[in-house]
C-alpha cells in the first residue's frame, strides 16, 4: 500500500518560511503529477500546488502564487514545497498526493481531487500572527 509521508511542518511567525517534503518510501514518482493540498479546520480541502512529471510544469493556487515554490528531486523521489512570507491564513494540515490519471498538472479545483491517491497523513503548519 503506497502512502506518502509529509514532513517539515511546524509553528512559524507570520512572514516566516517553511519547507515541506513529500515522499513515499520505495515508490517512484516518475509518471505522476504530484500535488500539495491543505485543509484548515472547518474548511474544504484546497489545492495548493502541483508539479508535472511529464515536463516539470507547475501550477499554483491564487492564494499562494509568488510565495510558494514546488520542486522535485528525482534522485530522491521527493517533492518539496518552499513556503515563504507565510500568513496566518496559510495555517492548515498540508498533504501530498499523486494524480493516478495524469502526469501533467491541469489545476487543482475540487473537480480534480478524485484523480488523486496515495494520500499522506499530512503535516501541520501553524502561522502565528
Amino acid at each position: 500500500q503506497v502512502q506518502f509521508v509529509e514532513s517539515g511542518g511546524g509553528l512559524v511567525q507570520a512572514g516566516g518560511s517553511l519547507r515541506l517534503a513529500c515522499a513515499a518510501p520505495g515508490f517512484s514518482l516518475a509518471g505522476y503529477a504530484i500535488a500539495w493540498f491543505r485543509q484548515a479546520p472547518g474548511k474544504e480541502r484546497e489545492g495548493v500546488s502541483c508539479i508535472s512529471s511529464s515536463d516539470g510544469s507547475t501550477w499554483y493556487g491564487d492564494s499562494v502564487k509568488g510565495r510558494f515554490t514546488i520542486s522535485k528531486d528525482n534522485a530522491k523521489d521527493t517533492v518539496y514545497l518552499e513556503m515563504n512570507t507565510l500568513k496566518s491564513e496559510d495555517s492548515a494540515v498540508y498533504s501530498c498526493a499523486a494524480n493516478l490519471m495524469r502526469s501533467r498538472c491541469i489545476g487543482l479545483g475540487t473537480g480534480t481531487h478524485h484523480e488523486f491517491g496515495y494520500w499522506g497523513q499530512g503535516t501541520q503548519v501553524t502561522v502565528s500572527s
